[in-house]
């Protein structure tokens, strides 16, 4: 690990957690992108992601937000959870568009971190903001 730069340790991070990571593979879900404090997620609105308005279910939008947000904390090698999220709806989702999550470090000290999480449709049109804080726990990914 020590010979590792920030962005080898961001990606093996990422795939040591991916490995576990039942839920986001029960979604569908893909990592676009990981770099240090930084994570990019997708899944396309499926027929299973939708309510009883024929939209995407927002419980869905928020699982690839908060996935994102988890990839994006834990990318520093050290354990971190949700302490606090807050989601705002801005359009709704349709089946068949992929969706994107753009998770971003904004502040990151004393054991605890800020993020901001951008979810996006396939046409570039905002579907949700996530602000998100974390914790960070004992533990890291990867053993010195």
């Amino acid at each position: 690990m020590a010979d590792m730069s920030l962005q080898e340790l961001a990606e093996a991070c990422a795939a040591a957690m991916w490995v576990k990571d039942a839920a986001n593979h029960h979604l569908g879900s893909r990592i676009e992108h990981i770099a240090p404090g930084t994570a990019v997620m997708s899944f396309e609105v499926a027929p299973q992601h939708l309510n009883s308005d024929d939209i995407c279910h927002g419980g869905y939008i928020f699982a690839l937000a908060d996935s994102a947000f988890s990839y994006a904390s834990n990318s520093h090698n050290q354990l971190c959870v949700a302490q606090s999220n807050q989601i705002t709806y801005l359009s709704p989702a349709q089946q068949g568009e992929r969706l994107t999550a753009t998770a971003q470090e904004v502040s990151r000290a004393d054991h605890a971190g800020v993020y901001d999480v951008t979810v996006t449709s396939d046409d570039g049109r905002q579907v949700a903001l996530l602000r998100a804080l974390s914790r960070q726990v004992e533990g890291q990914h990867l053993e010195a």
